[in-house]
C-alpha cells in the first residue's frame, strides 16, 4: 500500500513552528456529550501524533476536535485541495486514491482505525491523495490552526531530538533527508522495562520499532513444533541501537513471526503501519532482501524455514 508520499509534491511556503503568529488564536472548543469524549478518547489513545503532547495539551486538542459522520462514497478530503482538517477515525472503510495520468487509482485503506490528513497540515502542500468512505462511518476532524498550535509545534521539538538519531539509522540512509523528516514528524516513542514483551508471535502487527537505547532479544517457537511440549522459546537475534524490528510481518503482511522482549531498561521509535506503507515504500526491498536471512537462522535452528513461508 502506497499513499501521498510518493507522488510529486507541489512546493509551498512551508509553516513555521516557531513563528508565534498562530499563538494569539482564540483556543476552539467544540462541546461534547459523555458519550462522545468516550468514543474520541478510544479513536485517539493510539495516534502516534498525539504522543508527544503533554496532558493538557492532550485535553485542548480533544476540545478543539468535532465529529463528522459520513456515508458511501463521501469524499473525506480531494487530491489537490488546500487542508483543512486533520482526521482520526472512529469507524469505518476508506479507500485512498490517487489521480495518475487522469485516472484514479486505489493505493490504500484505512479500516476502522488510524488518521489522516497531516501532511498538508505539516508542510503545507496541497492534499496528496483523495478519501473516500466505503461505508457509514465517523471521523473525528481538528482545525488546522489547532493542529498547528499544538500537534506541529510539538513535532518541531521532537524533531530537533531525534533528526540526528534518524540519519543514523542504516535502514534509512536510502531515503532522501526530506522523507527522512517525515519518518520523525510521525513517529511514537514507546518505553520498556528489562524483561517486557513488546511484541508476541502469532499477533497481527501494526507498528514497526527501531532501538533508540538498550537491546531487544528476538524469540520464535517454531510452529513445525507447535503441540511439542518441548517447543520452547529460541533466541534468534539482538537488535541495538539503530537496529529495527517487527518489520517482517508489515512486509509480508502475516503474523509475528517471532516475539521481542526488553534486555533491560529500553526505548524504542514507534512507527505505525500507515506511516510505515506510506513513508519507507524505498525501504521496502532492503527489508525483504533480509527475508533470506531469516531464512538461513531457521534452517539452522529449527531445520525449515516454513516458519516464514507459512
Amino acid at each position: 500500500m502506497k499513499t501521498d508520499s510518493f507522488i510529486c509534491i507541489v512546493c509551498a511556503e512551508a509553516f513555521n513552528p516557531d513563528d508565534d503568529e498562530e499563538d494569539s488564536e482564540p483556543r476552539v472548543v467544540h462541546p461534547k456529550t459523555d458519550d462522545q469524549r468516550c468514543r474520541l478518547q478510544e479513536a485517539c489513545k493510539d495516534i502516534l501524533l498525539f504522543k508527544a503532547l503533554d496532558q493538557e495539551q492532550f485535553s485542548e486538542v480533544l476540545d478543539a476536535m468535532f465529529e463528522v459522520l459520513v456515508q458511501p462514497q463521501d469524499h473525506v478530503i480531494d487530491q489537490g485541495d488546500d487542508g483543512d482538517n486533520f482526521y482520526v477515525i472512529e469507524r469505518g472503510v476508506y479507500d485512498i486514491v490517487v489521480q495518475k495520468d487522469g485516472v484514479g487509482c486505489c493505493v490504500g485503506q484505512y479500516n476502522n482505525k488510524g488518521s489522516f490528513g497531516e501532511l498538508a497540515l505539516m508542510y503545507n502542500t496541497p492534499r496528496a491523495a483523495t478519501i473516500i468512505a466505503k461505508e457509514e462511518g465517523a471521523l473525528w476532524g481538528l482545525d488546522r490552526a489547532t493542529f498547528r498550535r499544538l500537534v506541529v509545534k510539538n513535532n518541531a521539538k521532537k524533531r530537533r531530538m531525534y533528526e540526528c538519531f534518524i540519519e543514523s539509522v542504516p535502514l534509512l540512509k536510502s531515503l532522501e533527508i526530506s522523507e527522512r523528516m517525515k519518518i520523525v514528524d510521525v513517529l511514537g516513542v514507546k518505553s520498556f522495562q528489562d524483561g517486557e514483551r513488546i511484541i508476541m508471535q502469532g499477533d497481527k502487527a501494526d507498528c514497526f520499532y527501531v532501538v533508540e537505547s538498550g537491546e531487544v532479544k528476538i524469540m520464535m517457537k517454531s510452529k513445525t513444533k507447535a503441540d511439542r511440549q518441548d517447543n520452547a522459546e529460541v533466541e534468534i537475534a539482538r537488535c541495538s541501537r539503530g537496529q529495527y524490528f517487527g518489520e517482517l510481518a508489515l512486509v509480508t503482511n502475516k503474523p509475528r513471526a517471532a516475539s521481542a522482549y526488553a534486555i533491560g531498561d529500553i526505548k524504542c521509535l514507534v512507527i505505525d503501519i500507515q506511516a510505515f506503507e506510506r513513508l519507507l515504500g524505498p525501504c521496502k526491498e532492503i527489508m525483504k532482501r533480509n527475508i533470506a536471512h531469516y531464512e538461513e537462522q531457521l534452517v539452522a535452528l529449527f531445520g525449515s524455514s516454513v516458519d516464514l513461508r507459512d
